[in-house]
């Protein structure tokens, strides 16, 4: 076989491969419909946990649920799945919220934070506090 010909093969192979990927929905991005939805997805994952508040961002592609002193629950998509954690202010290697945006990334390398939009600045102000351990601090004082 021909070098130009393998070339061709190969090409053409990507190709249909990427095609099929995205119209079989492969390239979509779930969203969260609402704060139940959120709640009953983070649930499967962690049933013992007692959320409080949930705040959703404004794509609707993250939601951060209170789960009591220094700790977040956090349902954020990934593709057309949504992947959940647990993170408290330890876990967190930076953070910076500038109005309504929120930006952190974990001290962990399997997954890279990211940059979260909300609403308003009431949500921004409250998931901040809760990765800074704000209220903790003020307890403390």
């Amino acid at each position: 076989m021909s070098l130009p010909v393998l070339v061709v093969l190969v090409v053409f192979g990507i190709a249909l491969s990427v095609a099929a990927v995205h119209f079989t929905g492969g390239t979509t991005t779930a969203t969260l419909s609402g704060a139940d939805q959120a709640l009953a997805r983070f649930a499967e994952d962690y049933p013992d946990e007692k959320p409080g508040a949930v705040r959703l961002t404004a794509g609707g592609h993250a939601a951060f649920i209170e789960l009591g002193p220094a700790r977040c629950g956090i349902v954020q998509s990934i593709g057309d799945c949504f992947l959940t954690r647990i993170v408290t202010p330890h876990d967190v290697l930076a953070l910076a919220r500038d109005g309504n945006v929120v930006t952190f990334r974990p001290n962990d390398f399997t997954w890279q934070g990211g940059k979260f939009a909300f609403a308003d600045n009431a949500d921004a102000q409250a998931v901040a506090a809760i990765l800074q351990n704000r209220d903790q601090t003020r307890k403390a004082a």
